[in-house]
């Protein structure tokens, strides 16, 4: 059977701070890490302070039948409220150990694994996960003190490709994923250049602003949609950063800050 034409059209992205977005996609509707909890402090590890609303509610989402969730064991991707909606959710996309620790319709996805989801309009979506890196290093020296983390790539039958990079600061997995899957049409890529200063001596734990132009050039992305790179103190570079950064690589028509809320 011969390829169906990929549609030029974009499709939207609804944004609703922090990780959160909303999107249809081959006519099911995917998720990303669910936090839709009030402004407070989470006291783990370290302390993690959310500083902003998000722009809506779990009831404002209306049907979701996939959550792509890129680690379940740090609030700022997974806090009380996203926890409570997976178990309305039909499936729950997640790392391996996550699919074990959440249960439920959660299922975990190990580096290239891919799983097909059916359409309401006939065909299937492809959802592979992806490696990510939650840190600066080698994986073997991150996931000790951050955890493992997985990012996914969806594709179809007359489907734009889209790559949701869930919590990576590895540029070396953006390689290995865009050398398989580019170019991609959509990439929701987390950024926000979050740190600790008892974390790798402050270094960061996802993509940072000019790190995240660079995923996009790599990734060849027709349209960037960043999150993670608000309503947390530990985000320290914001929109203005992120969009100075595409500037300065030549990539502002690449941006698509989403609908909010």
């Amino acid at each position: 059977m011969s390829s169906l034409p990929v549609s030029a059209d974009p499709f939207p992205v609804r944004v609703f701070g922090g990780p959160t977005a909303l999107f249809d996609y081959g006519g099911l509707r995917f998720l990303t890490d669910p936090t839709f909890d009030a402004p407070g402090e989470y006291q783990r590890a370290v302390l993690l302070t959310k500083t902003a609303a998000p722009v809506g509610s779990p009831a404002d989402l209306g049907r979701v039948d996939v959550v792509l969730l890129s680690h379940d064991e740090h609030p700022d991707n997974l806090d009380d409220s996203g926890r409570a909606l997976l178990a309305e959710v039909p499936l729950t996309l997640t790392t391996p150990g996550g699919g074990q620790r959440l249960g439920g319709t959660a299922k975990g996805l190990a580096d290239w694994e891919s799983i097909e989801l059916e359409r309401p309009d006939g065909g299937t979506v492809t959802v592979t996960g992806v490696p990510a890196v939650h840190g600066p290093g080698p994986r073997e020296e991150v996931e000790p003190l951050t955890g493992q983390v997985v990012g996914f790539v969806l594709t179809g039958e007359g489907l734009p490709t889209v790559y949701v990079s869930g919590d990576n600061a590895s540029l070396d997995a953006v390689e290995e994923i865009a050398e398989r899957f580019g170019p991609v049409d959509t990439a929701l890529l987390f950024a926000g250049a979050p740190r600790f200063p008892a974390l790798f001596d402050g270094r960061c734990l996802v993509l940072d602003s000019a790190q995240a132009a660079e995923a996009a050039r790599t990734l060849r992305a027709r349209r960037v949609v960043p999150v993670h790179h608000d309503s947390w103190a530990h985000f320290t570079e914001g929109r203005e950063v992120l969009e100075a950064a595409f500037a300065a690589a030549g990539l502002t028509d690449r941006l698509d800050w989403g609908r909010r809320g």
